[in-house]
């Protein structure tokens, strides 16, 4: 009963986390300049955010009415949906206007009105770089690089929007939020970067999700800091195949001594790597990243493995476990990587502040895990030892399922891509 529980409770789990992007960019930076009157903000972010929830109805040929500043058709009975540079080039600030009602700037809970400055738009792949403010200063001001033939999905394009909001003053403080519910999938995955350049070093502010909660920004590096910790943690936790090799990690471990080795030659893996693949020193083609989430579902099998035979192994030396997690955690590390990437661009101000806040963040959640897991197995471990391996057993065979679906799943992926 014990076993079926638990692997429920993990497949659950791991359906939940399958969730794929359909956007070709999931990101949102917000450069935020100071001066002695106010602020002004620029932003990038995917066209879909500004226009998904304003298509209307269908008429009677299944072809709903066209959200503004897009046309769309039907491509083998599917709906897609294209820019309309007609529409953009009789009200070039409209998107912009679009973007200034749902981005909500409050001091003291009292809300900003911003006045739109400029727009443009680019196809994702042919954009201006954003990382820092001189370029986001240089992309809104080249003007629109989107061509009117061939046309141009929507979800192929970005759009980049300068907001001033007059002050009479430099604020010092302020809160940044969204109200835009464009109603995407996987929407609630949507990367938000904030660059504040209020005086000195530009603080770097991190945050998950449509906004819908505001963020405050002030001068305190801590609080920049604490926003990608606070993302080291919640990736780790919320990625189910990091959270199940953790936790193979603990079950495996016959002792205190060994539970040490083991997390930290997962540390030292994953940090070399974290940081070796955010910086690019990996191999750049396609195949690579299916490669490696392959990598890691095979690294819970084994784990899952070690595990169930801890008893008979429990002879290694902790040297030698330490040398495996190392070359596991490399792996993880990577995966780490990928998601830091997506958030933030090597050329981001304080990147390394922000590197190891993130890396901080993972270490936290890795040692919430082991919080949870090892006074479990203390506590069955006191029952006798049957109730402990029953459940040390359960858990492993649980974790062994899943991830061998991952293999499969992830390794198909890895195949098709090295047979093109």
């Amino acid at each position: 009963m014990l076993l079926i529980w638990v692997t429920a409770s993990l497949i659950l789990a791991a359906v939940a986390s399958q969730a794929h992007f359909l956007l070709n960019l999931n990101v949102r930076i917000f450069h935020v300049e100071h001066t002695s009157d106010g602020l002004r903000i620029h932003l990038r972010t995917p066209m879909p955010y500004l226009v998904a929830d304003k298509i209307g109805k269908k008429d009677e040929d299944g072809l709903p009415e066209a959200a503004p500043f897009t046309t769309n058709t039907l491509e083998d009975g599917q709906v897609v949906h294209f820019v309309d540079t007609s529409q953009i080039a009789e009200n070039p600030l409209g998107l912009g206007h679009i973007a200034e009602t749902g981005t909500i700037i409050e001091i003291s809970g009292t809300r900003l009105q911003g006045d739109v400055e400029s727009v443009t738009i680019h196809k994702v792949g042919e954009e201006p770089g954003f990382a820092t403010l001189s370029e986001a200063q240089q992309s809104v001001s080249a003007g629109t690089t989107i061509q009117d033939d061939p046309p141009v999905y929507v979800g192929d394009v970005i759009v980049d929007v300068t907001l001033w909001y007059e002050l009479g003053n430099a604020p010092t403080s302020y809160a940044i939020s969204s109200s835009l519910d464009p109603g995407l999938p996987d929407q609630e995955m949507t990367a938000n970067l904030i660059l504040d350049y209020g005086s000195g070093d530009p603080l770097v502010f991190r945050t998950r999700g449509l906004m819908d909660e505001p963020v405050g920004v002030s001068r305190s590096r801590f609080s920049g800091i604490v926003t990608f910790v606070w993302e080291g943690l919640r990736h780790i936790l919320e990625g189910v195949d990091h959270v199940l090799f953790v936790v193979c990690l603990v079950i495996g471990a016959p002792g205190l001594s060994a539970l040490l080795w083991r997390v930290t030659g997962f540390t030292v893996g994953h940090s070399v790597t974290l940081s070796l693949g955010f910086f690019g020193y990996v191999p750049s083609g396609a195949w690579f990243v299916p490669f490696v989430e392959t990598g890691i579902a095979l690294s819970i099998v084994y784990a899952a493995f070690l595990a169930v035979r801890r008893d008979k192994l429990a002879k290694n030396s902790n040297k030698k476990v330490f040398v495996v997690t190392v070359l596991m955690g490399l792996l993880h590390g990577l995966g780490f990587s990928f998601v830091l990437h997506e958030i933030l661009q090597v050329t981001s101000p304080n990147i390394w502040q922000s590197l190891l806040a993130f890396n901080v963040g993972v270490e936290v959640g890795q040692l919430a895990i082991v919080l949870v897991i090892w006074p479990l197995l203390h506590f069955f471990a006191k029952l006798g030892p049957k109730p402990e391996m029953s459940l040390r057993v359960s858990i492993a065979i649980g974790c062994a399922a899943i991830a061998s679906w991952w293999t499969f799943e992830r390794g198909i992926d890895f195949l098709s891509l090295i047979a093109i």
